[in-house]
């Protein structure tokens, strides 16, 4: 069993930075991609970006240049480093596994992107 704890959110200015991380238990981490979703009051959930199990990534046109997402398979974790944050970035971030039989989600955490 997969388990995801997401840490990291919290209260931002406009133009600051954030990093969150992803930790995940059992042995199977490193051969999966993993993915940062997010989710804002009102709105579905949506994708962010992605990274391999060889480390390369991909990210929503909305992020690009701005978040960077990076994997530490010695330590089951994934991050992604937010800059330039906007309020528009406010949302419940949520990190993904996925498996070719299944998906597992962290919990979430609360970015809140406010002067």
């Amino acid at each position: 069993q997969v388990q995801l704890v997401e840490s990291g959110g919290g209260l931002v200015q406009p133009g600051g930075s954030l990093r969150l991380s992803c930790a995940a238990s059992g042995s199977i981490f490193s051969i999966y991609p993993m993915a940062w979703y997010r989710q804002a009051p009102g709105k579905e959930r949506e994708w962010v970006g992605s990274t391999r199990s060889d480390g390369s990534t991909v990210y929503a046109d909305s992020v690009k240049g701005r978040f960077t997402i990076s994997r530490e398979n010695a330590k089951n974790t994934v991050y992604v480093h937010m800059n330039s944050l906007k309020p528009e970035d406010t949302a419940v971030y949520y990190c993904k596994l996925a498996t070719p039989v299944r998906e597992y989600w962290g919990q979430g955490t609360q970015v809140i992107v406010s002067s």
